[in-house]
């Protein structure tokens, strides 16, 4: 943890962080909003491959969700990363991003990385690049979903970042 982040603890989510992930989600105002059900089914069968950010009180922060693809067992796709408002600008996502991954890389072997952003969210963008850069990691773009494919009223693309190889930490 670094001196900036030396308040806060960093860890697997727990069922009962459920209900702060979806808050922080909720007032991003950038994250498609899931169920508040979906929350709490993503820290019990997702805990391993997602993060929290805990301040000293225990309650959750921030956070990273994500899942190892079934069909790409070194592959782990970012759901979602968001930071509670007030603890935003200290490079927290970052941290755990960083954080994750390493776990992920050094229990699973995992060598790739993905994610996907919509076009006009530059600050995920600029998360995702500063990542792929820090990890000395190749970041390729593609589509992945169409703005047609949405079915419920207009939606952006959905852009596919896809970074690696990621290595062991030295």
């Amino acid at each position: 943890m670094t001196a900036a982040h030396a308040d806060l603890q960093i860890d697997c989510p727990r069922v009962t962080d459920g209900a702060a992930l979806w808050r922080i989600a909720r007032d991003s105002k950038v994250l498609d909003l899931n169920s508040s059900y979906s929350y709490l089914l993503w820290c019990r069968d997702f805990a391993a491959t997602s993060a929290v950010a805990r301040a000293e009180s225990g309650e959750a922060v921030g956070f990273v969700t994500g899942y190892v693809r079934p069909d790409r067992p070194d592959t782990l796709f970012v759901w979602q990363v968001a930071v509670d408002a007030a603890y935003r600008g200290r490079g927290l996502a970052a941290a755990l991003l960083d954080g994750l991954a390493a776990r992920l890389v050094a229990q699973r072997g995992l060598t790739t990385l993905e994610t996907t952003i919509s076009p006009d969210n530059f600050a995920s963008q600029r998360l995702f690049a500063s990542f792929a850069e820090r990890h000395g990691a190749g970041l390729e773009r593609e589509v992945l979903f169409d703005a047609g494919l949405f079915p419920d009223g207009p939606h952006e693309p959905e852009v596919l970042h896809r970074i690696g190889p990621l290595s062991p930490a030295r």
